[in-house]
C-alpha cells in the first residue's frame, strides 16, 4: 500500500514537472517574441526621433527664419545708421 502511494506521488510529481517545463518553454517563447517586438518598436521610434530632430533643425535654421521674416513680415536688416548700441 505504501509503495502504491509513493508511485502515485512520483507520477504526479513527474506530470507536474512536465507541465512546468512546457509552461516555461511557452513563456520563454512568448517573452522572446515580446522582446523582438519591442526592439522593432524601439528602432522605429529611434528612426522617427532622428527624422524629427532633422525637421526641427530645418525649421529653426537661421536662413529660413530670415527668409520668412523678409517674406511674411516684410522685415529687413537695419542699416548701420539705424542701429543703436546699448552699453551698460
Amino acid at each position: 500500500m505504501m509503495i502504491w502511494r509513493l508511485e502515485t506521488l512520483l507520477v504526479l510529481l513527474l506530470v507536474l514537472s512536465a507541465l512546468a517545463v512546457s509552461w516555461s518553454v511557452h513563456e520563454s517563447r512568448r517573452l522572446t517574441n515580446e522582446v523582438q517586438r519591442l526592439q522593432s518598436e524601439h528602432n522605429r521610434l529611434q528612426t522617427e526621433w532622428g527624422q524629427l530632430l532633422l525637421e526641427h533643425s530645418t525649421w529653426g535654421a537661421y536662413a529660413r527664419v530670415e527668409r520668412m521674416a523678409r517674406e511674411k513680415l516684410s522685415m529687413a536688416q537695419p542699416d548701420a545708421s539705424q542701429r543703436v548700441v546699448v552699453t551698460p
